[in-house]
């Protein structure tokens, strides 16, 4: 798989919109979709059903080209960063045969706030990284009375994802047993029916995320590998203390050495979760057949 970045100057125009009921958002999303259409600019929703069909509902909203971004939930639950670095990924493919200046509209969704509201936290942070090459002007509505955490994902962390059962294999390894961290997905991948060429990629991934944890963690770390209904699942810990909680969400420059491999193993996974605790720092990927 071959990956690019895009090296222009940061062009994501990012807002924020309040509403008072449903009747205002849809006053308020009317007038936004319908300049986006006149300008013949391609458009990307991520808005609750019963809001994207209100919209989709409206005379002068002709919306039959319009791209559904991907939904909060996964398997593993929201995850900011997950969906961010997805959004990204759709948003590239949209801009990437010259269709510039994506409209972008998105809504509070309240059943994923969690506890305390901080998905939409790391989520808004997240986007700010992740989308920042793009030439996007995203317009993110919240209801009038939402109070959105004020201070971003060092402040507010990311949280640790469900915990999954026992591992189906697990195992401590430095920078001298990364070939043997590498040959034990390919065999769990391949006996669980992937294609070459998506073992590959999974390899790829799985192997970026270990040699940044022996790399910038102590020496040694630890991989925990599963098969379950959904695919294949790796985490990788170390005791290492992350600096940034936003690894890996701005596409490098094509003429940085360093920097990347984070960045590529959420392009070739179906979810990648950062977190860190007392015990350390915390990857979890997950990738589909």
């Amino acid at each position: 798989m071959r990956i690019t970045s895009t090296p222009e100057a940061t062009r994501l125009r990012h807002g924020v919109a309040f509403y008072d009921t449903e009747v205002d958002l849809l006053a308020q999303l009317v007038p936004v979709v319908e300049a986006a259409l006149a300008a013949g600019r391609p458009i990307a929703l991520a808005l609750r059903p019963t809001t994207e069909a209100a919209l989709r509902g409206q005379p002068t909203c002709d919306l039959a080209d319009a791209v559904a971004l991907t939904r909060p939930d996964g398997p593993d639950g929201p995850s900011g960063q997950t969906l961010a670095a997805r959004w990204a990924r759709e948003l590239r493919t949209l801009t990437a045969a010259g269709r510039q200046d994506v409209c972008v509209v998105i809504e509070h969704w309240d059943a994923f706030d969690g506890s305390d509201g901080g998905f939409w936290t790391e989520l808004d942070a997240a986007a700010n990284v992740a989308l920042s090459d793009l030439p996007v002007a995203m317009t993110c509505f919240y209801p009038a009375d939402y109070l959105s955490p004020q201070e971003v994902l060092r402040a507010s962390p990311a949280p640790a994802p469900m915990v999954l059962g026992p591992p189906d294999e697990r195992r401590t390894f430095g920078a001298w047993a990364l070939n043997e961290v590498r040959a034990s997905v390919a065999t769990m991948l391949l006996a669980a029916g992937f294609g070459r060429d998506r073992a590959d990629d999974v390899v790829l991934a799985v192997n970026e995320i270990a040699t940044n944890a022996v790399e910038h963690g102590p020496g040694d770390a630890e991989v925990y590998l599963w098969l379950d209904a959904d695919g294949f699942v790796a985490e990788v810990h170390d005791r290492g203390v992350l600096g940034n909680p936003l690894l890996g969400l701005m596409a490098p420059h094509p003429a940085e050495p360093r920097g990347r491999g984070v960045w590529i193993a959420r392009q070739l996974c179906d979810s990648l979760h950062v977190w860190a605790n007392a015990e350390g720092t915390h990857v979890r990927l997950r990738a589909a057949p």
